[in-house]
Order: structure tokens, then sequence, then C-alpha cells
């Protein structure tokens, strides 16, 4: 079959490197793709952005596309999925309507609320003068978040209320997310160790994929501000078998179940952030309608089964009964970033040492943000390269990524020094 993987980053690269497995496949191509992409065998870049649906649509039609993978969520959540089932095309993902999962956090509450699935308690905001009266009655540390999409960067954790009431003001006014932050929710600090599920959906059935947990904030020890993503680490230590069973039976299934009820069946990959409490219980922090950045990495790097034969099954409603073959090594992905990030960074840096970190074994490393120029493989974004590697245990995969990540070099790179140190 061909396959069109829609988007340009790290899980991107990682959808189309698993699809180019598939012995189905015949053309992989990934709109827009990048210079990691652009390397691999049997995989074309496409020039078009990713949010540009007409133009993809086109493509499609035109390039006899079997299967659609939208990768990030801005086009998930505009609808990219309805105009491709319009043209009888296969996208695997959720239609607008469902979407909103991730497109609205007051949304998510308000769903977790009727269908009973634990979440932290929330207050959601419109007008300041509310906001800041909350702020200042509230119990510290507080979490602040912006209702719609801000690319990983609209959570706020603060124990100081004037930042909080900064943070409010610059989201409300749409100084900070522009619409995206103009409604706000504060929700109650949750203590505990957090973890990433993700499964594959088909509307009533969930197939779950790896288990994994990233790392949010930018610097060593958790500190900084939060970011997309700064490492992963799969399996989830976090997660033994009997925790496992309770995230799926209390969170996952409710919510595929619970949106099939309210008429907005939700196929696709299903996300859910999660705060194993201190007690044990695990308590949703968030959905996401698509696989996680850099949790990707990690869970396809491991993965031994044929994706995109496993998404035309989910979309044709059969995934009861599948079945997933997993490498049972562990794997550890390190997030090169660029100076700035997660602010703004300077672009069009080359990049040095990456046929040395390409070279040892057992790991992948997928780009980001990155772009060919005048024959060099330069910087074009904030998290450029995650580096991925496999290990008989957590010890060995981190070893494996910090030895690549070791012989990579831009002016201005920076890493955590601390991803998967348990």
């Amino acid at each position: 079959m061909n396959i069109l993987i829609v988007g340009g980053g790290g899980r991107e690269h990682a959808l189309a490197w698993q699809s180019m497995l598939s012995p189905s496949a015949k053309q992989v191509f990934v709109a827009p793709g990048n210079a990691g992409t652009d390397n691999e065998r049997r995989v074309n870049n496409v020039a078009i952005d990713a949010d540009d649906t007409a133009a993809l649509l086109d493509f499609a039609r035109n390039n006899a596309i079997d299967l659609v993978i939208p990768g990030p969520e801005g086009p998930l959540v505009s609808g990219i999925v309805d105009q491709f089932r319009k043209h009888g095309i296969d996208c695997f993902g959720p239609d607008q309507a469902a979407a909103r999962l991730e497109g609205s956090k007051n949304f998510a509450k308000e769903f977790c609320r009727r269908h009973n699935i634990p979440t932290p308690d929330w207050h959601t905001f419109t007008g300041l003068q509310g906001a800041i009266l909350h702020i200042q009655q509230a119990p510290l540390p507080l979490v602040i978040k912006a209702d719609g999409l801000a690319a990983g960067k609209g959570v706020v954790i603060t124990s100081d209320r004037e930042e909080a009431i900064a943070t409010v003001e610059e989201m409300l006014s749409g100084r900070r997310h522009g619409r995206a932050g103009q409604r706000v929710l504060m929700e109650e600090f949750m203590r505990g160790e957090e973890a990433s599920f993700m499964v594959m959906s088909d509307g009533v059935n969930i197939l779950p994929l790896a288990s994994s947990c990233d790392y949010k904030r930018r610097d060593d020890g958790g500190r900084g501000p939060n970011t997309g993503g700064m490492g992963v680490c799969s399996p989830a230590p976090a997660i033994n078998p009997d925790m496992h069973e309770r995230i799926t039976n209390d969170i996952l299934q409710p919510a595929v179940h619970g949106m099939h009820q309210d008429g907005c069946p939700y196929k696709g990959f299903l996300y859910a952030g999660l705060m194993i409490r201190e007690d044990g219980s695990p308590t949703l922090l968030e959905f996401n309608c698509r696989l996680g950045d850099p949790e990707a990495q990690a869970v396809l790097l491991r993965l031994r089964s044929d994706l995109p034969a496993l998404c035309r099954t989910a979309l044709h409603d059969k995934l009861d009964g599948c079945r997933l073959n997993w490498d049972r090594r562990v794997a550890v992905g390190v997030v090169l970033a660029a100076a700035g990030y997660p602010g703004e960074v300077r672009k069009g840096t080359p990049i040095r040492g990456l046929n040395r970190a390409e070279a040892i074994k057992s790991m992948r490393i997928f780009h980001a943000g990155t772009r060919k120029a005048n024959g060099h493989i330069v910087t074009a974004g904030g998290r450029v390269l995650c580096v991925t590697a496999l290990g008989g245990d957590i010890a060995q995969a981190r070893t494996a990524a910090y030895q690549a990540a070791a012989d990579i070099k831009w002016d201005g790179m920076f890493y955590r020094k601390d991803i998967a140190r348990f």
C-alpha cells in the first residue's frame, strides 16, 4: 500500500520508519518531513505543510494513497480525518468531534466528570478577576493550563502567586498562546510519578501500546519550564501488570466507551498523560488525540507488529482479538535541543557527528527539527533530534543513548543528563 504520514517531527519520523518496515508498504510519503525522513529508504518527503489539508487531499488522490496517518494534533483538531473520510481515503485518527478531547481541556474535563474518569479537581476561567481571586485562595503549587492547543507549552506549574497572576494575565489577553489561552484551567497539583499510556482504538475496542514515561521539564532534576518533552523511557517503571490493568479498565476503556455513548466514536491513537499517585491510584492529567512525542520514538522502536496493517484494521472495526509483539528490551530516548528552547531558537546551524552516532548498534536517531541545506543537515526547530537506544535494562539503554548523544554537536546544543535515571 502507499502510505502518507502527515507532519515533520520526531514522532512522524518514527511513524515513517515503522511504516516502511511493513511488508505491505509499497511507498511511504511524509508531508513535509525532515532531514531524517528524507534519508530513509523507500520514504519520500512531500513539500506540503501538515495544516494544508486541501493540498494533502489532492496529493493523496493523485498518488493512490491507501492510508493516511496524521501525526500532530493540529490537523486532527482541525478536521483532517473528516475531509479524507468524505473522499473514501482511510485516515487513521479521530474526527474533529472526537479530537476535542485534546483540542479543549475544558471539554476533556467535563467528559471525565460525566464518565467517572479520575482526574484532578479544576476550575475554568475566561475572566481575569475571577482567576485572580482563585489564585489568591488556592493551595500551592498551582497548575495553570491553556484550554486549547499550545504545542506542548501550555502548562505552567508554580508556587508563586505573583507568577500565577502574570501567567493568567498573559494567557487571557492572548499574548501567550493566542486564542488557545483565552480560556484557562487551574488544576489541583498532583504528587506522584508521571507516566504515559497510549492505545489504538477502533471506536469500541482498544489495543494498548507499550507504556512509557517522558520528561517535560527542560532542566535536570525536573526544573525549568515545561516543554514538549526532553526524554523518554519505555516501558515505564511505574506501570506493572496490575497498574496496566487499572489504567486500561479505569481510564482508557471508559474513555472510548464514553465517546461512543456521546455519539463521537473515537478511532485512532489515544494518549493518556497520567499521574500514579502516592497511594498507587492512576489519575488522568490530560488526553492527547495522537501519539506522544517523544514517547512515540521509544515505543515504536520496540514495536515488532505491522503498524499500517493495524491502523487499517482499526478503521474497519476489527481490533478485538488483535495482539501486539514487542521487543523485550528497554528503550531510552534523549532529546537534543537548540539553545533557547522552549522559547525562540536560532535555526540553520550545521549538525556534526551524526554519522558516528548512527553507527552505534541497537539505536535510532529520530529527527525532529532538521532540514538539509547545501548538502548539510542543519537545525530547523527547538527539539532537533531524539537519540533513542535499546538495551537489556534501563542502564544499558541509557548508556547507549548518552554515548551517541555525546558524538553529536552543534553550537548551542543542550540536553538533560538525567533521563531514565531512576
